[in-house]
């Protein structure tokens, strides 16, 4: 009888065992020490079984009142620490699920948040163009030449005046494009962008004005002040493309860089910067420390 309830107990351990063995991986302590236990109750359990089986053929016939005290008593401990060890295991499953599946619901959020940055990131990098249309402007012109590119539309002409009334004495005489720019140059000095820029389209609405780059730079340089830098890249874009050649177009090529750092376009600004060197090796004096700035601001190496 004690052989046959060694048996029992260590069909009930061989049942437990497949658990202890998923256990082997857990790398906490009660993992370890549950390993230990169930090592420990299966050497135990050999033992009872060898020693069960050497002395069955001596054992006498068993009588009504069951196995002897001290085996039953032997066998029902290693059962109830089958029993108890088992219940462990089924705690240390729950609790490994738990972290599994918070582990898991961590990583999907990691990946969620990941992804939001990764769209938010092309997001900057593409609101410039997306203000200015499908082709927004960059730091090369076409035919493989550096500066700007091509504008995505022509300046708006300024608005329409209205009429003067009956009885009212006529509205003066335009102001000539050296006035006009004269005028805005002022208005920009003292802060008042809106005179300026209203200055500059004033002189870009005359058709094939022999000023109309200096009044797009100014043009520029208003909307600039604004922090309209998207709309500052095109005015510096079409100054430049005006005459790519001028003494002017280093400048216009500087506002475009830093209108492209307005908006955080920090590469496109570093190669305007870098066409500018090639374009024009040899700047001196105002000019080559504006551009000096520019490419602190920029961060270009």
């Amino acid at each position: 009888m004690r052989l046959g309830a060694a048996l029992m107990a260590g069909a009930a351990l061989s049942a437990l065992l497949p658990s202890g063995g998923a256990l082997a991986q857990a790398e906490s302590r009660e993992g370890i020490y549950l390993q230990n236990q169930i090592l420990q109750l299966r050497q135990e359990m050999d033992i009872l079984r060898r020693s069960g089986a050497a002395v069955a053929p001596q054992l006498p016939a068993p009588g009504r009142g069951g196995p002897p005290a001290g085996g039953g008593e032997l066998v029902g401990q290693l059962l109830e620490r089958v029993g108890t060890l088992e219940e462990e295991v089924r705690r240390q499953r729950g609790r490994a699920e738990q972290a599994e599946y918070a582990n898991r619901t961590l990583q999907q959020q990691v990946e969620k948040l990941q992804g939001d940055i990764e769209y938010r990131f092309n997001a900057l990098e593409s609101r410039g163009g997306a203000a200015a249309g499908t082709s927004p402007p960059a730091g090369r012109a076409a035919g493989g030449q550096g500066g700007a590119v091509a504008p995505q539309a022509a300046s708006p002409a300024p608005p329409n005046q209205p009429a003067p009334p009956a009885g009212q004495p006529a509205a003066p005489a335009p102001r000539t494009p050296e006035l006009a720019l004269r005028e805005g140059q002022a208005a920009l000095a003292r802060r008042d962008y809106a005179a300026s820029e209203a200055a500059a389209r004033e002189v870009l609405g005359a058709r094939n004005s022999p000023r109309a780059q200096d009044a797009g730079i100014l043009l520029g340089d208003s909307l600039l002040g604004r922090r309209d830098f998207q709309n500052a890249a095109l005015a510096y874009d079409d100054a430049y493309r005006r005459n790519r050649t001028s003494g002017r177009a280093p400048e216009a090529m500087i506002g475009l860089a830093n209108a492209f750092n307005g908006f955080n376009a920090k590469r496109e600004a570093c190669q305007t910067l870098d066409d500018l060197r090639s374009q024009f090796p040899r700047l001196s004096g105002a000019v080559a420390e504006r551009a000096g700035q520019a490419r602190q601001r920029a961060g270009c190496r």
